[in-house]
């Protein structure tokens, strides 16, 4: 069977952003095998879950119901057996925190070649997949060897799926070895400030070193707060230990995609732009005319912003 296996990621009962951009991913993928694009969800509220996954371009929503939460042993389980009945080209999971959890142990428990954070894969006879590296300052493609496949897929490299599809939707017959089940979540606790997760936001406000001081903070949370914004910040801001680590957008903090990501004295290091390049409207504002923001961003403002950012407040108040 020619087929392409994308398994969706939910975290305290909602599905992730990265679901319907590896059901992207999965969907230009069976178009280049010529075959099914098979979505599975595994735990939770599956059967809402299978509603939503059924986008254009799916041909069959697998549900596993199985507890609530995310598990390690019932997820590799699961992957496997579905791969035995469904014998997929290539298995798609996102790079997230539960991706890279299980995918590399499915590859291993099947004897398949894994690649991880992938921001572009294709198949032409056999799997074509790019990577970033140095920091995203190179991209990097593989071909790899074999006749099936496990990928893992950066967020925000893809679209998110949209439109009402046709998919036949089932439940996946899936007795796991309870004795293989070693480990049970018995709670979440949020660390580093995690009250805002700025990966779900909108809107985003961005700074970065063109703030100078700690104290020039209180200035874009005004502008924040105007234009009902969530704030963030490259990294040399948390370095500072001016924000907390879950406010940072880029390679080492979080993937974004905003509706608009202001960005208010940031250059555009390869670092940060990895993070929020996927955003629908990027707007920047830079003293610098050649600072690499600008060549990402859908629109711009060379000035100071010390003088933008007052006049952006008192427009939107």
């Amino acid at each position: 069977m020619t087929a392409v296996l994308a398994v969706a990621d939910h975290r305290r009962g909602e599905l992730r952003d990265e679901s319907f951009e590896v059901v992207s991913a999965g969907r230009d993928l069976a178009a280049d095998i010529g075959g099914d694009l098979h979505v599975a969800v595994v735990s939770g509220e599956v059967e809402s879950f299978a509603d939503s996954l059924n986008r254009e371009g799916v041909d069959h929503v697998h549900t596993v119901d199985y507890g609530e939460e995310f598990n390690h042993d019932i997820y590799v389980q699961a992957v496997e057996a579905l791969y035995a009945d469904l014998d997929p080209t290539v298995v798609l999971t996102p790079n997230s925190v539960n991706g890279l959890d299980y995918a590399p142990a499915v590859a291993n428990a099947l004897d398949l070649p894994v690649v991880t954070d992938v921001v572009d894969v294709e198949y032409d006879d056999t799997l074509v997949a790019t990577r970033e590296m140095y920091g995203s300052k190179v991209e990097t493609t593989i071909e790899v060897d074999g006749d099936s496949f496990v990928v893992t897929t950066r967020g925000g490299e893809w679209p998110q799926a949209e439109g009402v599809g046709e998919a036949e939707i089932s439940s996946f017959d899936f007795e796991p070895d309870e004795s293989a089940v070693r480990s049970t979540v018995t709670g979440f606790e949020e660390v580093g400030g995690g009250d805002v997760d700025i990966s779900e936001a909108d809107f985003l406000v961005s700074i970065g070193r063109g703030i100078e001081e700690e104290e020039n903070l209180s200035l874009i949370e005004d502008l924040a707060e105007a234009t009902d914004a969530t704030l963030s910040s490259s990294r040399p801001i948390v370095d500072n230990g001016w924000l907390p680590k879950n406010r940072q957008v880029g390679q080492s903090g979080k993937v974004v995609t905003p509706d608009v990501y202001l960005a208010i004295g940031i250059s555009g290091a390869v670092q940060h732009v990895a993070g929020m390049k996927g955003s629908d409207t990027i707007v920047a504002i830079n003293t610098d005319p050649n600072a690499p923001i600008f060549d990402i961003a859908d629109y711009g403002i060379v000035g100071d912003l010390f003088e933008v950012v007052p006049e952006l407040i008192d427009e939107f108040q």
